[in-house]
């Protein structure tokens, strides 16, 4: 079984719900604390030994290339001003990032089969950096750890309230312990009161390579946003589909409550 090396970021949302916050600033730069959202997820996933990020973002969002890449003129400043210690800063030490744009707002299968030249045939790592999560190991650590034990495909999960289940993709279930599971199926956004279970997914994704193959299928379809969780399902039927709830605290960044909860919670911190 091959390692899972790479990671996939899509940030190519147009976060209407910080308008007119996010009108000029991507989303995923808004801080947390001292950094903003998307630093938060390669963090993650450096730590549990990803090497190489994948970062797929829309069209007007230099800013996030612009963070990743040296400033010179700022590292002068900070000489002059005897502020070595921040020098880190102005040239940050992300290697083995690469940028591509997704052409239109073609949904979240589309962002990451957009990625498939990238990723090739080996195992992939996907992070949501809206979802920001606090917790003593990577949460996509965690995922990576069982797929090197059971393979195929494996999906962050935690436990929602059955009000808020509508709000999710929630899973369905054929074997259960306390904090793993063989998923069967995934239902996105259930009408309310007929959710198969309360464990909705978190943005958190080790996917096998043959995903690209459903969501290639998926794309031959005109006019239409393109759901990671039929091709997770599709590929889930021959090679498997574990989910692990996340042992961590997890902050729902794309939402202004979400947001302020975690920006209190990792200031504390």
């Amino acid at each position: 079984m091959k390692p899972v090396r790479k990671a996939v970021l899509p940030v190519a949302g147009i976060g209407t719900r910080f308008l007119p916050a996010t009108k000029a600033v991507p989303k995923e730069m808004l801080p947390l604390v001292d950094k903003p959202l998307i630093e938060y997820a390669i963090a993650e996933a450096r730590e549990a030994g990803i090497e190489e990020f994948i970062i797929v973002t829309g069209k007007n969002k230099p800013a996030i290339r612009s963070h990743f890449e040296p400033d010179q003129r700022l590292e002068n400043l900070l000489r002059e001003a005897g502020k070595e210690d921040l020098l880190h800063y102005a040239s940050p030490a992300y290697k083995n990032l690469t940028f591509v744009e997704q052409p239109g707002p073609y949904g979240l299968g589309h962002a990451i089969w957009w990625t498939r030249h990238l990723v090739g045939d080996e195992p992939f790592a996907v992070l949501l950096p809206d979802d920001v999560i606090m917790s003593k190991k990577p949460c996509i650590g965690e995922l990576i750890s069982v797929h090197n034990e059971r393979g195929g495909n494996v999906i962050a999960l935690e436990q929602v309230a059955p009000e808020s289940a509508h709000l999710y993709g929630i899973v369905e279930t054929t074997s259960h312990s306390e904090r793993h599971m063989e998923i069967s199926n995934i239902v996105e956004k259930p009408v309310l009161g007929t959710a198969p279970s309360n464990l909705g997914i978190v943005g958190r994704y080790i996917l096998h390579p043959d995903v690209m193959e459903n969501l290639e299928r998926d794309s031959r379809l005109p006019n239409t946003e393109i759901q990671l969780t039929n091709a997770i399902v599709a590929s889930g039927k021959s090679k498997g589909t574990h989910g692990v709830l996340i042992s961590g605290r997890r902050f729902d960044c794309g939402t202004k409550r979400g947001y302020l909860s975690a920006t209190i919670a990792f200031a504390l911190e």
